[in-house]
């Protein structure tokens, strides 16, 4: 917000030295490498908004519904279809201007997104079996969670599960990578940003709260066990939703739920790679849109056919994906790398000194950044940030 600028010009408004200059493509290959897999996965959920929404799943057993994903992974046509649907709709959105088209459509998602939450969380609480569910997912168990049989053992139950719940924050704020800070740079100066960051991370916090509502009382309610991770989504609850009554409804809408919720982190992250590309190349909007649809649709290649045609590309030893490998680096390295250099570009009076960031949080109206966290953020943060990175790694 005190430059105004994206990440490509940035560190250099605030800290005109130029010594953070090569900082500002950290960012940009974040996003690049995050939008190489994600539009992959978000062509995954629109595949199934149309799945659900035709009856794909009807009357399939456990193993048929499971075959319809596999199926889908194992199409190269289809999987690169739905990743050109998905960045083709991102960069015409973004073509269009940050008010007339990633504001306006992303506000229009997150009141659908919205709406239709609160309909699939009543009727998941409401399901034979469903507050079960919600006491497994709501109610901590303690004694799982220091589980082991050593004192050693327990502690490293409990730090795996901190190190995760950490990692997972970087990745749904997409913090490190810019993709936030464009967002900032667009703001005016009339709230102060603790009241902002407050806002954004309680929301953030809320959507995912109500995701868990909609999907461990459907679990239990349909013994479907919760702890399968990713092949969760795709592999398990349509089985859930093919049994309810009214299924196919309310599966498209799940779907379309995450669509949706996937679709805003597109838009996010395709208008810093294009505001970065404007600042650094001089390009307007329209040339920055076509250039970087093309490159993205390439780069993402790698991702779509890793399941199929390219199956034989397993970077991270058998078994893995080209998907693996990318989601390794953004949420291993980039993320929590780039956030503790920005971290340090703030506080640091090398960078733009914690004085001029703390002046620059106090601007405006509403709650404040005490002063007195000025050793916290200048000695304890970077060290958590370091720990989250390495063990990462």
């Amino acid at each position: 917000r005190a430059s105004q600028k994206s990440s490509a010009v940035a560190f250099d408004t605030l800290q005109p030295s130029r010594k953070w200059h090569w900082f500002s493509w950290w960012g940009y290959i974040g996003c690049m490498v995050l939008m190489m897999f994600y539009t992959t996965v978000g062509g995954w959920m629109l595949s199934f908004v149309v799945k659900m929404g035709t009856g794909a799943f009807n009357g399939l057993d456990s193993a048929g519904v499971g075959a319809v994903f596999n199926d889908m992974l194992a199409n190269p046509t289809e999987l690169v279809g739905w990743m050109l649907v998905v960045i083709v709709l991102g960069f015409l959105v973004c073509s269009l201007g940050l008010q007339k088209g990633v504001e306006r459509i992303t506000k229009v998602m997150m009141i659908c997104l919205l709406g239709i939450m609160a309909v699939l969380v009543v009727r998941a609480v409401t399901l034979p079996g469903g507050l079960e569910g919600l006491k497994f997912y709501l109610i901590p168990d303690f004694g799982k969670l220091f589980a082991g049989a050593t004192t050693a053992e327990q502690w490293a139950t409990f730090g795996d599960a901190v190190y995760a719940a950490m990692g997972q924050a970087f990745f749904t704020l997409s913090l490190g990578i810019s993709a936030m800070e464009i967002f900032g740079s667009y703001m005016s100066d009339a709230n102060r940003l603790p009241g902002e960051a407050v806002r954004i991370c309680c929301l953030d916090t809320f959507v995912a709260l109500m995701s868990g509502m909609i999907i461990f009382p459907a679990c239990f309610s349909f013994n479907v066990q919760p702890n399968q991770g990713p092949s969760l989504i795709f592999d398990t609850l349509p089985n859930v939703f093919v049994n309810m009554a009214g299924g196919r409804l309310w599966g498209a809408l799940f779907f379309l739920f995450l669509t949706f919720a996937s679709f805003t982190t597109v838009l996010a992250v395709f208008e810093n790679i294009m505001a970065s590309c404007m600042d650094n190349f001089g390009w307007d909007r329209r040339k920055t849109c076509l250039i970087g649809c093309v490159a993205l649709i390439l780069l993402g290649l790698p991702c779509a056919l890793g399941y199929n045609a390219w199956s034989f590309i397993q970077p991270m030893g058998a078994g893995s994906t080209v998907l693996d490998f990318e989601d390794f680096l953004v949420s291993n390295l980039l993320l929590p790398g780039g956030s503790l250099i920005y971290l340090l570009f703030c506080v640091t009076r090398w960078g733009w000194n914690f004085d001029n960031y703390l002046a620059e949080c106090n601007t405006g109206s509403g709650f404040k950044m005490p002063c007195w966290l000025k050793n916290y953020f200048r000695f304890a943060l970077p060290v958590l940030i370091l720990v989250i990175l390495v063990q990462g790694l």
